[in-house]
């Protein structure tokens, strides 16, 4: 079987890895790739939402299933465009249809989701220009800190939480009149601050049937302690400790299936990840966010741990035939550490010669921000490369992470030494 993953970051190096393991696999393609890709499938220089090239490749090359990496194009309804062109419609795609792909294209869509659903989350309103009035008044009755959430997608950057309540009152009115954060901020959810420890669960289903993949919990700043501004992701720890058997089943039963169950209710096409953010509170989980895709850097410890044959698992979601699937998981546990870009998650520079994977050992490299040139392997974005360890616990595979970071070399470089200090 021919297969297309569109992306080109570590979430799409970990998949093509799997993917690229499979007896199933024929010829594998990404689009656009990296130069971690490269070195395992095809790479393909087509942007995400370019889906009159991507319709193209697909014929050109007999592609029968196309596994998509990033929100964009979902939200975009690139499900949808396959549907209802009569060449592509019996080409499996994995990810939800645009009506579900709101779930993550609109705060406000996931929020009343939840409530009709009685998934549990933060108390929150909704408002817009027109009642900015309102909005200040909704602060004022809330305790700080304030969180303030973009309605949209702002590529990971439109979620703001704000001690003082006149900051929180000014950053409101630039979101909603100053187009802070663009189309995205026209709409602004305000909900009440959670305190508690942070997960992710991730969630397979073929709209019918379910299947509940290893937790993993990520580093959203850049500085060690959970300091300064937040980051696409500094790295991740595969299962999570605090999340137990007890507390495993509150997720599925309180979460997980009632959010199953609600696609269905609602009538939201769903084949796909569902990427629940969960915070636990005093002992009860409840969501912060819904993604329409695998997160990025968990991918790369979830990935990893998945032993049953990948393609076989999507295969089978794209059939409908989910329960039919025996998923096997590692036992051993598994972290990714990333590097990044000197500057990140402000301004950076590309094109910096990077060196030393190849002395490493006993780790997995997966790229994220690369690209090939002249046989150098050069830095392209914020976060540039990911190495994953299994240990016994999240301690000794953390271990060999940062044992084999220390051979990677490019200029301005940086990583994160604490991850795991908060377990």
């Amino acid at each position: 079987m021919n297969i297309l993953v569109l992306g080109s970051g570590g979430r799409e190096h970990a998949i093509a890895l799997k993917i690229s393991e499979s007896p199933k696999t024929t010829h594998l393609f990404v689009a656009p790739g990296n130069a971690g890709t490269a070195s395992i499938a095809t790479n393909i220089e087509i942007g995400v939402n370019d889906f009159g090239a991507i319709k193209d490749l697909v014929l050109k090359e007999d592609i029968k299933l196309v596994v998509v990496g990033p929100e964009d194009p979902l939200v975009k309804g690139i499900h949808d465009f396959f549907l209802n062109d009569s060449s592509l419609k019996e080409i499996a795609v994995i990810g939800p249809q645009q009506s579900a792909a709101a779930l993550e294209g609109s705060k406000e869509f996931a929020k009343e989701f939840m409530m009709r659903h009685n998934i549990p989350t933060a108390a929150y309103q909704s408002f817009t220009a027109e009642n900015l009035e309102e909005g200040y008044v909704f602060l004022e009755t809330l305790t700080p800190p304030y969180v303030l959430k973009a309605d949209g997608l702002a590529a990971g950057k439109g979620v703001l939480i704000l001690e003082d309540l006149d900051q929180a009152k000014e950053e409101l009115k630039s979101m909603l009149l100053d187009s802070k954060f663009g189309d995205a901020s026209t709409t602004v959810v305000i909900e009440e601050f959670l305190d508690g420890i942070e997960l992710s669960c991730f969630v397979l289903t073929d709209g019918t049937h379910y299947k509940i993949l290893p937790t993993a919990k990520d580093y959203k700043r850049i500085g060690e302690g959970d300091t300064g501004l937040n980051t696409g992701g500094m790295g991740a720890i595969s299962p999570v400790p605090f999340a137990d058997s007890a507390f495993m089943d509150k997720i599925e039963q309180q979460i997980v299936i009632p959010t199953v169950e609600g696609l269905k209710k609602d009538k939201l096409p769903y084949v796909g990840f569902i990427f629940i953010g969960l915070i636990k509170v005093k002992g009860e989980p409840k969501v912060i966010e819904y993604n329409v895709r695998m997160g990025d850097p968990e991918t790369e410890v979830v990935m990893p741990r998945i032993k049953t044959d990948l393609v076989e698992v999507l295969v089978a979601m794209a059939e409908g035939k989910l329960n039919e699937i025996d998923l096997e998981i590692d036992s051993r546990a598994a972290t990714t550490v990333m590097a990044v870009s000197g500057g990140y998650p402000e301004a950076y520079e590309k094109g910096k010669e990077i060196s030393g994977t190849e002395a490493i050992t006993d780790s997995l490299v997966f790229h994220a921000g690369t690209k090939s040139t002249d046989g150098k392997v050069l830095t392209n974005g914020g976060r540039v490369i990911a190495i994953t360890s299994y240990g016994k616990d999240f301690r000794e595979a953390l271990q060999k992470s940062y044992q084999n970071m220390e051979k990677l070399h490019f200029d301005g470089m940086y990583y994160r030494k604490d991850l795991g200090f908060d377990l």
